[in-house]
């Protein structure tokens, strides 16, 4: 019988409870860092430049689509954030630390 077409799946580990109770507090507390770094954004306490540049070295930073960062700037919404993630050559689901040198600096001239 042969297996061509078929899609394999690989299953997910089985997790202990204590693992999964860990894994599951791990993921509340990068929530609640991703939640403080847009608060932050929004209220003006951070500017999105000197966030975008640290977004390599800060795991909480390079974790967040660059779309939720944007949207957190007081004055962008879903709009202008899509059109200026256009005109630098973004992809929309692109995360912090995934983007290019030229990307950033396309982003950070744009927003000035």
């Amino acid at each position: 019988m042969s297996d061509t077409g078929r899609t394999s799946t690989l299953a997910l580990p089985t997790l202990t409870p204590e693992q999964r109770a860990e894994a599951l507090a791990k993921a509340a507390e990068a929530r609640k860092a991703r939640s403080e770094l847009l608060a932050s954004i929004k209220s003006g306490q951070q500017s999105i430049d000197k966030v975008l540049l640290k977004a390599k070295e800060d795991k909480t930073i390079g974790k967040t689509k660059v779309t939720q960062l944007l949207k957190a700037v007081p004055g962008l919404g879903a709009v202008k954030v899509a059109a200026l993630l256009e005109q630098a050559g973004i992809d929309p689901d692109r995360r912090a630390a995934g983007l290019g040198e030229r990307q950033r600096e396309a982003l950070i001239d744009a927003l000035k």
